[in-house]
């Protein structure tokens, strides 16, 4: 009996750009990551509840749900997802956005645009191995 089980580690990329998605999704495919999307805020709550990621990739500024309020309600799930590292990013960083991304359960913060190499850095300090 053989199961089908995918070892690679899961990341939820969520944010309302299509595009931005696109980029992060190939950049982590291409280390061997399994990529979940989601479009807005109450989409990555749902998500994150069906495939507790191993790390959540949160745009904070989205329709619908914020990404700070769902980073909130991510924190605040029974299931195994509340306890997946929040990596928050924005290109809308205005004063005091950084500490509300801490505060609302986000583990560590980028500022777009940002450079592949320093995201994949900082998204790495996150991963499993």
């Amino acid at each position: 009996m053989t199961l089908d089980v995918d070892l690679h580690p899961t990341v939820l990329v969520v944010d309302d750009s299509y595009d931005t998605r696109l980029v992060l999704r190939r950049l982590l495919e291409a280390r061997a990551y399994r990529v979940v999307e989601a479009a807005d805020g109450q989409e990555a709550v749902d998500v994150a509840r069906r495939e507790c990621p191993d790390l959540i990739l949160m745009d904070l500024n989205m329709p619908r749900m914020n990404g700070l309020e769902a980073t909130r309600r991510i924190r605040e799930c029974k299931e195994l997802c509340a306890s997946a590292p929040v990596l928050a990013f924005t290109s809308f960083d205005t004063y005091g956005m950084e500490a509300a991304a801490l505060e609302a359960g986000a583990n560590g913060y980028l500022r777009k645009p940002f450079d592949s190499e320093e995201a994949e850095r900082v998204m790495r300090s996150f991963l499993p191995t």
